[in-house]
C-alpha cells in the first residue's frame, strides 16, 4: 500500500476543476482612523514592542455560550492549559479597556463611516441598526476571551477580471461586511505559555467575507487583488505588512471546509490554495483506499490505545529512554487495516502520519513514530514486535507510538484515534495556519455557532439615512476609471498609474503634484519604484517613511533645497533609521551642502584631465560615461541637468580648441 501515486503533481485549471476545488476569501483590513474601535487610544501597533511599560498575567477558561453549549475550538484551546502574559506597549497605545478592567466606550465614528463606505462600494446593503456581538476567542489573543464584532451589511458583489490583463469581469458574491477589533500581537509562544502585546488589541478592522467560488490559485489571487484595491481606493485604510490578512476557506469535491488563517502576501496566498488543494485531494485518496480495505473486511474495527511502556522499557532509542526516565507513558494507538497508509504519499508532502504529528504537537508531544517508518530512530524490529503484541495488533494493522505525560495520555490517545477514524471519510473540517512557504499546519477544530453571543456592554448603534447617502457618495469609482483618470490628469502611463493606486499613495501624489514644479512621472516613480527597490534590494523599512515625510521631501525639491538625484538618498536615510527627520536625511545626502557651480566645474575639470586621452578619442560620446563618474563624486549634491549641461560645454570647448589648434598648423592657401 506504500509509495507515491503516479502523476501526483496536481496543478492547472483542469486538475482543480476535476477535484472540485472551491475557495472563499475573508479579508481583514486595519482601518487608518488613528484610533482604536472602542477607546481613544492611538492606533500605533508595534511602537512599544521594544520598550513595554509593564504587563500582567491571565489564565483563561472556557464557558458555555448563550445556547448552553461549548464551542469546540474554545474547548480545544483550553486543553492546552497555557498561561497568558500581556505587555502594554508604549504609552498611549492601550488603556484599561484593552486590559478588560473598564467597559468599552462608544463606537469610533470614523471606523463606522469607513465600514459603510466599503459596504456601499460592494453594493452590500447596510443594516439600519448595528448590533455589537462577542465572538469567543480562547487562545489568549483577547484579554476578555472574546472579540467584539459588528455585522454591518450582507449581500453585494465584487467585480473581478476574468483573466489577467483582460477587460471582461466576473462577479463574486459578498456574504457580509463586518466591523471588528484586531487581536493582540503575539510576541512569544511555547508549550506552556504565550506572551502578547496589547498595543494592537482593539485596532479597528473591516472584514469582508466572499462567497466560495470555483477558483484556482491564480483566480484567487485576482480576487484578493480586487478587494485590496477597493479598500485602498477608499483612502481610509492602514498600510504596511500585517495591516491586511486573508483567511482562506478551501474545500475539495464538496467536502468539509478547511479555514486557513494568517495569509499576508499574494504569492503566499496562491501557494496556500495550491497546497490545500493537493493536501485535501490526497487525504480523500487515502480515505478511498481505507474504505476499499474495509469493504473487503480489512480493518473493520475502530482504533484503540494501549499502554506499552513496559514492552518498550528495553528500547535503545534515546527519545524513548528519555521519555520513560521523565515519567512519561509510551502509548500505542492501534489502527486496524492502516498498514502502509500512514506513510502513503498520494501527493508530495501529503501523509497521514504527518497529519497525526501536527495534531499531537499541541499537547507538547514532539516524538511520534508509526510502524510505516519503523524500524528507525533507535527503535528495532524487536521493539516494534513487542509493542504490537502488547497492543494486540495483528497483520494489516498499524501502530502509532507516542510519549505523553500520564495526565494527558488518555486525551491525546483519544484525539489520535478520532483522527484515524476521520481518515476514512477524507479531509476533516478544521482550522489551519498558513506558513511562509505556502504550506499549512493544523491549528484547531473549526468553531461552531456557539462562539457568538450578544455584547451586553454596548447598545445597538443606529445608521441614519444621511450616513448611508454620505457613504454612497464617498464610495470609490471602478478601478479602470481610477487608472484612466490618474493617467489623464498627470500624463502617466497605465502601468505607473496602477502602481501608484496599488501603493495607496494616490492622494499623496495629487497633493505633491499640486505644486507644478514637481514632474508627476518623477514623483510617481519615486513613490513606487524607488521605495520598492529600497525595500527589496536593501531590506530597508518603508514603515519609517510616512506620507508627510515624502511630501516634505518633495516640497524641499520644489524649493531647490534638495536635488532630484538626492531624493533616493533622503528616503534611504529615513528608511534605514539613520535619520529621524527629512531635514536630517537631506543634510546627510548633501554632505556639507549643495555643490555650487565652482565645485561642480572643478570636479568636471579633474575628470576631464584624468580621462583626457579618452575624451580626445571619443569626443562628445564621452559625455555619458564621464557624467556617471561626476554624479558619483557629487553624490546627489547637484542637479543632473545642470551637471550635464556644464560637462557638454566643457567637452565641446575641448573639441573646438583642438580643431582650432589643428587649423593654425596647416599651410595657408593662396
Amino acid at each position: 500500500m506504500g509509495g507515491t501515486a503516479a502523476g501526483s503533481k496536481g496543478g492547472g485549471a483542469a486538475y482543480y476543476g476535476r477535484i472540485g476545488l472551491m475557495v472563499g476569501l475573508e479579508i481583514h483590513q486595519q482601518l487608518g482612523t488613528g484610533r482604536k474601535l472602542f477607546c481613544r487610544c492611538r492606533q500605533d501597533a508595534g511602537s512599544g514592542a521594544a520598550e513595554p511599560s509593564g504587563g500582567f498575567t491571565r489564565s483563561l477558561r472556557v464557558s458555555k455560550s448563550e445556547t448552553g453549549r461549548y464551542d469546540p475550538a474554545a474547548v480545544f484551546e483550553r486543553g492546552k492549559a497555557r498561561t497568558i502574559s500581556y505587555r502594554r506597549g508604549a504609552a498611549g497605545t492601550s488603556c484599561l479597556v484593552e486590559e478588560d478592567d473598564e467597559p468599552p466606550g462608544d463606537l469610533d465614528a470614523e471606523a463606522k463611516r469607513t465600514a459603510l463606505i466599503v459596504s456601499a462600494a460592494l453594493a452590500s446593503p447596510a443594516f439600519r441598526e448595528l448590533f455589537p456581538m462577542r465572538k469567543m476567542v480562547i487562545d489568549g489573543s483577547n484579554t476578555s476571551g472574546f472579540q467584539r464584532t459588528i455585522l454591518v451589511s450582507q449581500g453585494g458583489r465584487l467585480e473581478v477580471p476574468a483573466r489577467e490583463g483582460e477587460k471582461s469581469r466576473v462577479s463574486v458574491g459578498v456574504q457580509s461586511v463586518c466591523l471588528e477589533e484586531d487581536a493582540a500581537r503575539l510576541l512569544a509562544d511555547s508549550a506552556g505559555a504565550r506572551e502578547y502585546c496589547i498595543d494592537r488589541l482593539g485596532v479597528p478592522l473591516v472584514e469582508i467575507a466572499l462567497d466560495p467560488v470555483r477558483a484556482g490559485p491564480g483566480t484567487t489571487r485576482r480576487i484578493a487583488v480586487a478587494v485590496g484595491r477597493l479598500l485602498r481606493a477608499t483612502g481610509r485604510v492602514a498600510r504596511g505588512i500585517g495591516t491586511i490578512r486573508q483567511d482562506v476557506n478551501v474545500s475539495v469535491g464538496g467536502g468539509p471546509v478547511v479555514e486557513v488563517k494568517g495569509v499576508q502576501q499574494l504569492d503566499q496566498l496562491e501557494k496556500v490554495v495550491e497546497f490545500e488543494a493537493r493536501r485535501q485531494d490526497g487525504l480523500n485518496m487515502i480515505a478511498g483506499r481505507l474504505r476499499e480495505g474495509r469493504a473487503k473486511g480489512i480493518g473493520a474495527e475502530g482504533p484503540s490505545s494501549s499502554d506499552v511502556t513496559a514492552a518498550m522499557s528495553g528500547c535503545a532509542s534515546k527519545i524513548v529512554r528519555r521519555a520513560i526516565a521523565a515519567g512519561d507513558r509510551i502509548i500505542a494507538v492501534r489502527a486496524p487495516g492502516f498498514e502502509g497508509m500512514l506513510g502513503y504519499e498520494p501527493h508530495g508532502g501529503v501523509r497521514l502520519g504527518r497529519e497525526i504529528a501536527q495534531l499531537v504537537r499541541f499537547y507538547g508531544i514532539g516524538g511520534v513514530f508509526h510502524t510505516d517508518e519503523l524500524p528507525a530512530y533507535g527503535i528495532t524490529a524487536g521493539d516494534v514486535a513487542a509493542a504490537a503484541a502488547a497492543a494486540g495488533a495483528g497483520s494489516g494493522d498499524a501502530l502509532i507510538l507516542l510519549a505523553a505525560h500520564p495526565a494527558a495520555a488518555d486525551a491525546v490517545a483519544g484525539r489520535v484515534a478520532a483522527r484515524l477514524e476521520q481518515a476514512r471519510r477524507g479531509a476533516p473540517a478544521e482550522t489551519r495556519q498558513a506558513q511562509r512557504d505556502g504550506s499549512t499546519t493544523y491549528l484547531r477544530p473549526r468553531p461552531g455557532p456557539a462562539r457568538m453571543y450578544p455584547e451586553t456592554d454596548i447598545p445597538p448603534v443606529a445608521v441614519t439615512g444621511e450616513e448611508l447617502d454620505d457613504a454612497a457618495a464617498a464610495a470609490p469609482p471602478a478601478w479602470d476609471e481610477m487608472v484612466a483618470g490618474m493617467s489623464m490628469r498627470h500624463g502617466l502611463n497605465a502601468q505607473l498609474a496602477e502602481q501608484v493606486l496599488d501603493s495607496g499613495r494616490a492622494e499623496l501624489l495629487e497633493r505633491v503634484c499640486a505644486d507644478r514644479r514637481i514632474p508627476p512621472n518623477f514623483a510617481a516613480s519615486a513613490m513606487c519604484s524607488t521605495l520598492t527597490a529600497l525595500q527589496r534590494r536593501e531590506g530597508l523599512d518603508a514603515g519609517l517613511l510616512s506620507d508627510s515625510m515624502i511630501a516634505e521631501a518633495f516640497a524641499m525639491l520644489a524649493d531647490g533645497r534638495v536635488t532630484k538625484d538626492s531624493i533616493e538618498e533622503v528616503f534611504k536615510g529615513i528608511m534605514s533609521g539613520a535619520c529621524p527627520t527629512v531635514a536630517d536625511a537631506a543634510r546627510a545626502a548633501a554632505g556639507a551642502g549643495a555643490a555650487g557651480d565652482g565645485e561642480v566645474s572643478r570636479i568636471l575639470d579633474e575628470l576631464l584631465d584624468e580621462r583626457a586621452d579618452y575624451v580626445e578619442r571619443a569626443g562628445e560620446r564621452a559625455i555619458k560615461p564621464i557624467m556617471g563618474a561626476a554624479m558619483a563624486r557629487l553624490r546627489g549634491r547637484a542637479q543632473g541637468s545642470s551637471v550635464s549641461s556644464m560637462l557638454a560645454g566643457k567637452i565641446r570647448a575641448k573639441i573646438d580648441g583642438k580643431k582650432e589648434k589643428e587649423g593654425t598648423g596647416r599651410p595657408q592657401s593662396k
